[in-house]
């Protein structure tokens, strides 16, 4: 029993790492048909896989597609996981608000920091692109968010991103959530001038950052 245990977790870990999504969906409905736990095969198969990814990413043998691949077979699973998760029972590493600041419509490198962070346990809400700083706000209220992540591409909203720290500050919420920011034009130095309280150059960065950040 053990050792059928552990070859569907492994099953389930190389196909999320390799981004086998023509495969994914049949074998997680037939591990859960199988009587494994939904939090196991996120604990010990998609959170482990996401993690290995993003390594390989730091380290250069992999590369955005491997991700995004890896990303979408963790995505596709985790749908078919979540209608047989108990509410109470499922632990969250965090909650993170996250958007593209307002003016700018970019959001590749975005939605891989959101799939990277879901794969790594976070609860994520994708406010989208061209997000003004009123709803960040009020996202980050309403879901009592741990982090809020900020995204931008270009060089003329980069500065949205002080504008949306400003009003977390008018709001009285700045000293109860960390927020991070990153995009092309973003540098560790912008990210301190403006207050910040991170800057992260790639979605894997983000996850530890995060973890960091929280204590976890």
């Amino acid at each position: 029993m053990k050792e059928l245990l552990e070859n569907g977790l492994s099953n389930l870990y190389q196909t999320v790492l390799n981004g086998k999504i023509k495969d994914v969906k049949d074998l997680t409905l037939s591990l859960l048909e199988g009587n494994f736990e939904p939090q196991q095969l996120i604990d010990n198969a998609l959170i482990p896989a996401m993690g290995e990814i993003g390594a390989r990413f730091e380290s250069g043998k992999a590369f955005i597609p491997n991700m995004l691949l890896s990303a979408k077979a963790m995505k596709i699973a985790l749908e078919e996981i979540k209608p047989y998760l108990n509410p109470e029972k499922k632990v969250s590493t965090g909650k993170v608000v996250i958007g593209t600041v307002k003016g700018d419509l970019h959001d590749i490198g975005k939605n891989l920091v959101v799939a990277m962070m879901e794969g790594a346990g976070f609860e994520v809400i994708n406010l989208g692109v061209d997000v003004p700083e009123d709803k960040f706000v009020n996202a980050v209220i309403e879901h009592n968010a741990d982090i809020l992540g900020l995204s931008a591409l270009l060089t003329t909203t980069m500065t949205q991103m002080e504008t949306v720290i400003n009003a977390c500050e008018r709001a009285g919420i700045r000293k109860k959530v960390k927020i991070m920011v990153g995009g092309a034009p973003i540098s560790e130095s912008f990210s301190k001038k403006i207050g910040a309280d991170a800057f992260t150059g790639n979605a894997n960065a983000a996850v530890l950052t995060a973890k960091r950040l929280i204590g976890k």
